[in-house]
């Protein structure tokens, strides 16, 4: 039997299969029989080769061919695979796919925010109006549609809808009974694979290549069980039943197996699971030294925390913790984790009980190969699998850890781990159940600490030597590269789950061991402020710290939050806040810190400052706990506000580049710290929680605590001068705006005091509107994301759009013709500016400093737009909103003397202009002030009773602590410490009974000597032993405290000032100083009494700083009488505003650094606004912005008619002069390649681009393809010389020739590139072609076209009509074209024309040159010379819109430079004479004598006869082949012959046409006419005659059959007939209007679309003088050189004799009316979408791969591959190749990918930007946002509009090389 399994053929293997089958079914003992008969098969068919992993590939397909067929029993495999599927009642999807899969996410439908579709269900879907995206899956996912747990039901597609489980039968026994014994032999075949091809890697030597082999033996294993699980249900819970079986497992695999490759197999399974616990030798061992004691620690303490439990039967205590092993890492408290922990296998060596388990592992073992993985998920569907699969995932999680962390591919492995955690961790109810049943959550958090206890360091925080903390270290691969992401992840995506969540916040040992691993991120990244030089190396560790803060503790943070909303929860904060504490607490123990931060030192990283903050906030705010309740004694306050104030004080050092030695990076530190991504979980906590250390300490205490912080306590003295010990003056002045700045902060924000979540979201909207307009998404990226990141919903009540409607206007996208493309912006409203733009918003969310400058230049111009204010506005004062009543204590901050003390030295300094107080500092000083005004608490009895002894500290400066009877309070004399050289030491202090006696006659002595630094010390030991109950026996010092900061410099010496002043008197000075007059201010209650009654005036709202004293006095007037009487009685006093001393400089000395700064500013941007507005100008005349009526910026256009000479400016020298021989002058111009006029087709209805297989596009209806086509046919019957001269070529390919009008002399050119050549920085062009800038406009270009010389006669000479008559013009220009070019003398104008000619030729691809059969013919070069003229002419006309009825010069015309080249191209032509014989010239204005015709007939080849020429082509043969200057009497001769060819091709073409009836009708009615006087002159007549004549022939024999259908139903009238021929002649007539418009300067004039025939006809002289407008007929323009009816008959009989050889092409090549449309993109669909389905899957049609970056070429649709080595050719890529291919060298591709259009011309490429915007007009580059997209069609409009009018280079400035890589 077993020799049979060989190498049996097919069908011995369906017979056996079926055999068996059939027994299988028999009774028990067959059955047995029949069985482990199957069973020996399998294992000679299944054995895995001896040999270890080798054996050839034939033996494993024969083996698979066996299983097919023994599975399917017999049956053909397809109808078995059928026959499964009918019972397949899977409601779900489970389409499982890898990484870069386009799939679907829609926010409305989901429950979990990792939900996702595939694209067939989403379109299956009805999803019209949801919040949908599409993205790029970056590790792999699975189609959720169907499954209820984690999308709402209405979100399924049309497949899954249906509960089906109803309707499928149930499986039939037999139909897989094979499959159930089969599968598990086929199985474990698999496993021994695995098993015998993994070798443990010796000391880490990877072993990569090996596994990759294993797995390229197994893969068509994998591919087979992938097909069964596609089977449907029925297979995949057979498979589900093997895969989880244990007695299978048990019964195949236990290794007592008798042969002994089983027994090695097992054997090295053995091995491999040694390493699978968490503790294990090896493992220490490989460490090596250094590590081994912190391996040590972390095993012992993981060992003591899974404390063995008794359930396995050891009798362990836990005091095993207390070994020895943690020396190093720091005595710090061991984590007790949960002693319950039932499932041992954490720790130790992993037991596997069936073949689910040991896949897995050797899955992880082989780093998770993605073949696997897709398996494995796509059994998911099956229930049962599922949680099997889950708890097994568990099981195994430790292990996964570990092999992640060894891995050296960890990216790629993280997104494969994420790729199957995310499947199971997103269902709520799976997540609950293992988190029951497995312990999930201890095993994550005990893994999760394992892996970080790896990268541990101590901590140098505050006290190096003996610090007991421990940190991450950032610098370590684990952190830089993220590797701990798929856990914290999955961690985070349980904890959105709300039943895991409560299982983690009431369980207390969970709490504590989560704390201690965010302890591990407490002081991480330590700066260190560099004094002396700057540091060699600048570290970028701080990305990775900034990052894992994020992940790993403030995300799973949020998620926790989340789930404390509600009263009911309000145990779970207790928690939380409780072991916060705790670990505070030992955190503080652990780094040894007292009072004092060390100096120089800041860490941004206090993740638990932070848990603590952001839970007392919740716990306010949603579940009404008491604050006091959650707080600390005063001591552990005072400790807490230290660490984030130090990170608040160094912020504004880094500002003021006092660590500018530290590098960059502490700035990107800086940056970090508040930017949108991280504000609210770093710098938004940290402030809240100051507000609340602030709201309970003492407020004299926190206020000196601030200014020492900031280390500006010495400045804040009344002298003038002073020495600050700890700061260099030059960081004074900004120290101090930061510490007023902070204050202002801290006692304005109200983001966790009390503001509601729709509040928050508006005023983070309005600051980010209000720095820059901002598109959507980028304000969807800006504002902070609230709680949970992955939920993408943004909290409150009102959404963020209908939020944004509310404060922001959308400006639509802008197209600037010349320039960059706008996109949608919003910009805030006018309401929003006048009455919510709130600065101290905008200044905590600016990541940039200029940001704040901006906001407020923007309020400034709506201020002055409004006509609300003139001069500089200040920051406009906000009304905050109320104060939750748990922090009414921040409010005393406003209220206490110190705080007063140091806002009066402040304004009393700034009045006196002391140094280093910038306006910003007044700015806050002010503020500060409004907001204790407007937040004063009681309204204060007018005689205040002073406060308890206990408050009397500064009693010598203020009575009490209001803010409002301290402002009235009078100061006379202050004793200040000044250094001896201060000038305030010279004076003598005056007596000081001269007190003044109004108002401060209590207080007459002198006030003290005020250190805040001495009142903070004392207020702290006040604290303290208040704290340890000694507060009664405190000893207050009664000494006046004269106590100077520590370490200040002994020279100090005491004086005493005179101040006699008071805050309100300051003010009003203030006010005084301001104006700039004496006595500007008068308190307005006095005129008008209404003013004290309404608080808000309007008037105050915005204003400079007059303004805002005005408000504050007005304020302070409302809350008191007394106040109110003094501002009036110091009013009275006449007070000058300054110290008399000072009086005369007073007013310059206003102007300080900052304002005269402000001053520059302002006038250098007056400058560049006016530099900006005349380059603008100058462009509009120079560059192509589209303004038709703009004059011509060119000489040649507007030179007048006596004027002899043109002169020209060279643009290089500077010189102007005409041109010479000698010294030419020439034209800067860009020559291309073009073949846009190739791609007119002749039909109005666009072309659209194919978005399905049906739609095609085809190219042989463009101009292009027929003008080729009839040129062959041309060349197939006629002679070739003749045959280049009846057509034009350039149609494609063809060269344009533009200007932007600017000349320079030749030779001064030569210098320029020589210049360019040298100089090597040289971006986006390449001088070794030729190419260079502009000089004056730096427009591109890429050569020189030379002036001729010579006055321009051509303007004069045409003047003067001749009298000559028509015959002796005819003869004249025979005569002239005879003449022979002669070669022009060597001249420096000859030799630049020759070299423009070269550029031309060299500038198309030579087979755009090359046409003629005999290679290198003059003919070739004849051909496309004129051909160059004519691509000029016509591509003029497409840019005038197809027609001259606009008539004037264009813009077209403005960048034409046709008059030069055709002075160039007539020199060339002239040097080809065209032999007499030959010359069509003769043939239209002579007639031949009979026997010459015949003659020519009989030769070889005939010439192409006279009415298959074209006559534009003609025309510019004739023109260019005379000398130049041209007379404008030879030029209308010209025309008017040609004029009668164009004539009669119209009615043979017209006779074609018509049907055989009507024929016979015009020939009849014709011949009766033939009489008339001017017969000749009448078409009728002249048709008549064409038709009789043809009838000679067997022209109209052909098409009586086939063609009649086509005309016949019109019948031609004679109103038709004359509109047919008219148009006709139509383009002949344009074409030639031109030439003569260039040529010889006449005017074009406008007209109407219906009379444009007759006025271009009467403009070229064509109309006779006698001619009157009413029977106008398109006839009476003929002018016979000859009489009509025999050159007629001559003409005609040339296409008779031909009819006679070839009868079928005679009508083929007629010329037909050309009805050409202008050129056209492609027209796009509506929905970007469309275009996406299709081509992202298509294959390309060379490589028939799908490619990478796949694009299509929006002129004629083709599908390239982007970049693609598949499709190159000669080292071409595929777009490149195309652009040469299809558009001369300009290819306009859409990238598919990423909706952006990339621009090719020649060498070079740039991106254009997108033409689809999504809703609020943005692009979306490279799809990342994946919104719906729509066409913009103004945007395409301007695309099409570059296209053709060939301006892409001036345009686009962003141009780069693409060497030929596209």
């Amino acid at each position: 039997m077993a020799g049979a399994a060989g190498g049996s053929s097919a069908q011995e293997k369906r017979a056996t299969a079926s055999r068996l089958k059939a027994a299988l079914s028999l009774s028990a003992d067959e059955s047995e029989a029949a069985a482990s008969e199957l069973r020996a098969l399998l294992e000679t068919v299944l054995s895995p080769p001896s040999g270890g992993a080798g054996g050839g590939g034939e033996s494993v397909s024969e083996a698979l061919a066996w299983c097919r067929c023994l599975l399917a029993g017999g049956e053909p495999w397809d109808s078995f695979v059928q026959a499964v599927r009918a019972y397949d009642p899977a409601t779900l999807c489970g389409l499982v796919w890898t990484a870069n899969f386009v799939a679907y996410r829609c926010r409305t439908c989901g429950i979990s925010p990792c939900m996702s579709l595939c694209a067939e269900c989403f379109h299956q879907g009805e999803h019209a109006g949801h919040d949908y995206n599409m993205f790029r899956s970056q590790a792999g996912g699975a189609c959720d549609c169907g499954d209820g747990n984690v999308m709402r039901e209405a979100g399924f597609c049309k497949r899954h809808r249906i509960k089906s489980s109803s309707e499928v039968p149930s499986v039939p026994k037999d139909l897989l009974i094979m499959s159930e014994l089969v599968l598990p032999q086929f199985i474990f075949c698999l496993i021994q694979y695995l098993r015998e091809g993994y070798d443990e890697p010796v000391l880490d030597v990877p072993s990569e290549k090996d596994l990759h082999k294993v797995l390229q033996i197994l893969e068509s294993h994998i591919s087979f069980l992938e097909d069964l699980t596609k089977m449907g249900g029925a297979m995949r819970s057979v498979l589900t039943q093997v895969l989880t079986n244990q007695q299978f497992y048990k019964d195949l695999s236990s290794g007592g197996a008798e042969n002994a490759c089983a027994k090695k197999s097992h054997e090295k399974y053995l091995v491999a699971l040694k390493g699978s616990g968490l503790t294990f030798p090896e493992d220490k061992a490989a460490c090596g030294g250094q590590e081994q004691a912190a391996g040590g620690a972390s095993s012992s303490v993981v060992q003591g925390c899974a404390g063995a439990t008794p359930a396995s039967g050891q009798g362990d205590s836990s005091d095993e913790e207390d070994q020895d092993g943690g020396q190093d890492v720091g005595k710090r408290k061991r984590v007790k984790l949960s002693s319950s922990t039932k499932d041992q296998s954490i720790m130790d060596v992993l037991k596997h009980k069936c073949f689910l388990e040991e896949l897995l592992f050797w899955t992880i073992k082989y780093e998770f190969p993605q073949k696997m993985v897709t398996f494995l998920l796509n059994m998911l569907p099956d229930q049962d699998y599922k949680i099997a699969f889950t708890k097994t995932f568990v099981q195994h999680y430790a292990f996964i850890m570990k092999t992640l962390k060894k891995s050296h591919e960890s990216d790629t492995m993280s997104n494969r781990i994420v790729h199957i955690s995310v499947q199971l961790f997103s269902n709520e109810e799976l997540a609950r159940q293992v988190t029951e049943e497995c312990q999930l959550l201890d095993i994550m958090v005990t893994v999760l600490l394992y892996m970080m206890e790896s990268c541990l360091i101590k901590s140098e925080l505050q006290d190096e030597e003996n610090s007991l903390h421990v940190v991450v270290n950032c610098g370590e691969a684990l952190l830089k590269n993220n590797t701990y992401w798929p856990l914290v992840s999955d961690f985070i995506n349980i904890l959105s789950h709300q039943s895991v969540a409560k299982k983690f916040l009431e369980d207390h040992r969970l709490l504590v061991t989560w704390m201690n691993f965010v302890s591990f991120f407490q002081g991480m990244n330590l700066n260190k402020r560099e004094l002396n030089e700057h540091v060699e190396f600048e570290s970028q560790t701080y990305y990775a710290a900034f990052a894992a803060e994020l992940e790993a503790c403030a995300q799973p943070m949020w998620g926790l939050l989340s789930h404390c909303k509600i009263r009911e929860t309000q145990e779970y904060t207790r928690n939380v806040v409780r072991y916060c504490l705790e670990a505070l607490q030992d955190w503080f123990d652990a780094i040894n810190f007292v009072d004092e931060p060390t100096p120089n030192q800041v860490t941004f990283h206090l993740p638990l400052h932070r848990y603590y903050a952001m839970f007392l906030s919740k716990a306010v705010k949603c579940q009404e706990l008491d604050l006091d309740s959650l707080l600390p004694d005063q001591e552990m306050l005072m400790k807490l506000m230290v660490h984030p104030l130090q990170i608040q004080a160094s912020l504004s050092e880094i500002h003021s580049n006092m660590w500018v030695r530290n590098g960059l990076q502490i700035k990107g530190q800086a940056m970090t710290y508040v930017q949108s991504h991280f504000c609210n979980s770093m710098i938004d906590p940290d402030i809240y929680l100051l507000q609340v250390c602030a709201s309970r300490l003492d407020p004299d205490y926190f206020i000196s605590s601030v200014f020492e912080r900031f280390k500006v306590v010495d400045l804040l003295t009344m002298a003038s001068q002073h020495q600050n010990t700890v700061l260099d003056s030059e960081h004074e002045r900004s120290m101090l705006e930061g510490a007023l700045t902070f204050l202002v902060i801290l006692l304005s924000l109200r983001l966790h005091l009390g503001m509601t979540d729709d509040e928050i979201l508006r005023a983070e909207m309005v600051a980010q509107l209000c720095m820059n307009d901002r598109t959507h998404s980028s304000l969807l990226d800006l504002i902070p994301e609230n709680p949970n990141p992955k939920s993408g919903i943004i909290p409150g009540s009102l959404s963020f759009e209908s939020m944004l409607s509310a404060v922001a206007d959308f400006k639509a996208p802008v197209f600037e013709p010349g320039g960059s493309m706008q996109q949608g912006m919003y910009t805030p409203k006018a309401e929003v500016w006048d009455k919510e733009f709130d600065p101290v918003m905008v200044i905590l969310r600016t990541v940039y400093r200029r940001d704040v400058q901006s906001a407020m230049d923007r309020y400034t111009a709506f201020l002055k737009q409004s006509g609300k204010v003139h001069g500089n506005p200040w920051p406009p004062y906000k009304k905050r909103t109320h104060l939750h009543p748990s922090y009414k204590g921040l409010m005393r901050l406003l209220h206490c003397k110190t705080l007063h003390i140091v806002l009066f030295t402040l304004l009393y300094k700034i009045l006196m202009d002391h140094q280093n107080l910038s306006e910003h500092v007044l700015c806050m000083v002010l503020y500060l002030i409004e907001l204790g005004l407007e937040n004063s608490s009681e309204q204060e009895s007018d005689e205040e009773d002073s406060m308890g002894g206990q408050e009397r500290c500064h009693d010598s400066w203020f009575p009490g602590n209001n803010l409002v009877s301290n402002m009235r309070h009078f100061i006379n004399y202050v004793r200040v410490r000044v250094p001896e050289t201060a000038p305030e030491v010279k004076r003598e202090p005056p007596a000081s009974t001269s007190a003044d006696g109004s108002a401060a006659s209590q207080n007459s002595g002198t006030a003290q000597v005020f250190s805040l630094v001495a009142e903070r010390r004392k207020k702290f030991q006040e604290i303290i032993n208040r704290n340890t109950t000694e507060a009664n026996q405190a000893v207050r010092p009664k000494t006046s405290m004269k106590w100077s900061a520590p370490g200040a410099t002994p020279q100090l010496t005491t004086a005493i000032l005179e101040i006699k002043e008071s805050i309100l008197s300051l003010l009003v000075k203030l006010h005084h100083k301001l104006s700039g007059k004496q006595n500007s201010y008068y308190p307005p209650w006095l005129d008008d009494m209404e003013t004290l009654i309404q608080c808000e005036n309007p008037k105050y709202l915005h204003g400079d700083g007059m303004t805002a004293v005005e408000r504050i006095l007005l304020k302070a007037a409302l809350q008191s009488r007394l106040n109110k009487r003094i501002i009036e009685e110091i009013c009275r006093k006449v007070t000058p505003p300054v110290p008399p001393k000072k009086i005369s400089p007073a007013e310059k000395k206003i102007l300080d650094k900052e304002e005269r700064r402000q001053k520059a500013r302002e006038r250098q941007q007056k400058l560049l606004a006016e530099f900006a507005s005349r380059q603008k100008s100058f462009m509009e005349t120079a560059m192509d912005v589209e303004s038709p009526d703009a004059e011509i910026a060119m000489e040649i256009a507007t030179a007048e008619q006596h004027v002899p000479e043109a002169v020209y400016d060279c643009v290089i020298c500077g010189q102007s002069g005409p041109s010479t021989e000698e010294r030419p002058a020439g034209l800067v111009v860009l020559l291309q390649a073009s073949s846009v006029l190739g791609q007119c087709r002749n039909t109005t209805e666009p072309k659209k681009l194919p978005t399905s297989e049906k739609e095609q596009i085809y190219p042989w209806d463009t101009c292009a393809a027929v003008y080729e086509a009839r040129l062959a046919t041309l060349q197939h019957f006629f002679k070739d010389s003749s045959c280049l001269q009846s057509v034009s070529i350039g149609w494609e390919g063809g060269v344009y020739v533009q200007t932007c009008g600017h000349t320079l002399h030749i030779d001064c050119h030569k210098s320029y590139m020589e210049s360019l050549r040298n100089d090597q920085v040289l971006q986006g062009f390449s001088v070794d072609k030729g190419e260079f800038t502009c000089p004056l406009c730096r427009q591109f270009a890429n050569s020189v076209l030379p002036c001729y010389p010579g006055n321009n006669v051509e303007r004069s000479l045409w003047q003067c009509h001749s009298n000559k008559t028509m015959q002796d013009l005819i003869k004249e220009v025979e005569d002239l074209q005879e003449q022979l070019g002669t070669f022009p003398s060597e001249t420096n104008l000859s030799k630049e024309m020759e070299s423009v000619m070269k550029d031309i030729k060299s500038t198309t691809q030579k087979k755009y040159t090359d046409y003629s059969k005999s290679p290198g013919s003059p003919d070739n070069d004849f051909l496309f010379m004129y051909s160059v003229a004519r691509t000029n002419l016509e591509l003029e006309l497409v840019h005038r819109g197809g027609n001259l009825c606009l008539g004037g010069a264009s813009t077209a015309g403005k960048r034409s430079c046709l008059h030069q080249l055709f002075h160039v191209l007539a020199m060339h032509m002239r040097l080809y004479s065209i032999d007499s014989a030959y010359n069509p010239w003769k043939k239209l204005t002579q007639l031949m004598q009979n026997d010459e015709s015949l003659q020519i007939c009989s030769e070889e080849q005939p010439e192409v006869p006279v009415l298959y020429r074209d006559a534009s082509s003609l025309l510019l043969i004739q023109i260019l082949t005379m000398p130049q200057p041209l007379r404008k009497e030879h030029f209308t001769c010209i025309i008017k012959v040609l004029f009668t060819l164009l004539y009669i091709q119209a009615l043979v073409a017209l006779s074609v046409k018509c049907s055989a009836e009507d024929r016979m009708t015009w020939m009849n009615s014709g011949a009766l006419k033939k009489s008339m006087s001017n017969a000749k002159k009448s078409w009728e007549v002249l048709l008549s005659h064409v038709i009789s004549e043809l009838y000679n022939g067997k022209i109209y024999e052909q098409e009586e059959t086939e063609d009649l259908a086509m005309d016949s139903t019109s019948a031609w009238c004679p109103h038709s007939i004359e509109t047919y021929l008219q148009q006709f002649c139509l383009p002949f007539l344009r074409i030639t209007s031109l030439l003569q418009h260039h040529l010889f300067g006449a005017e074009l004039p406008s007209c109407q679309e219906d009379e444009e025939f007759t006025v271009l006809a009467n403009c070229l002289g064509l109309l006779p003088p006698s001619f009157q407008s009413s029977e106008f007929s398109s006839a009476s323009c003929l002018d016979w050189p000859v009489p009509a009816f025999d050159i007629i008959s001559q003409w005609c009989s040339e296409l008779v004799s031909f009819a006679g050889k070839h009868p079928t092409q005679v009508k083929i090549l007629l010329i037909q009316e050309a009805k050409w449309d202008l050129p056209r993109l492609l027209q796009l669909p509506e929905n970007y979408n469309t275009i996406f389905q299709y081509y992202h899957r298509k294959s390309c049609s060379v490589c028939s791969k799908v490619p990478k970056d796949p694009a299509v070429c929006l002129v004629c649709g083709t599908f390239v591959c982007l970049k693609g080595l598949c499709c190159k050719q000669q080292s071409y890529c595929e777009c490149v190749l195309h652009s040469q291919n299809c558009g001369a060298g300009t290819g306009i591709f859409l990238l598919i990918n990423a909706s952006v259009i990339i621009i090719i011309r020649g060498h070079r490429f740039c991106l254009w930007g997108s033409v689809y915007l999504d809703a609020h007009g943005e692009e979306d580059r490279d799809l990342r946002r994946g919104k719906p997209l729509y066409i913009c069609k103004e945007r395409y409009k301007v695309l099409e509009q570059q296209w053709v009018s060939h301006t892409f280079d001036h345009i686009n400035k962003r141009w780069g090389p693409h060497y030929n890589g596209l």
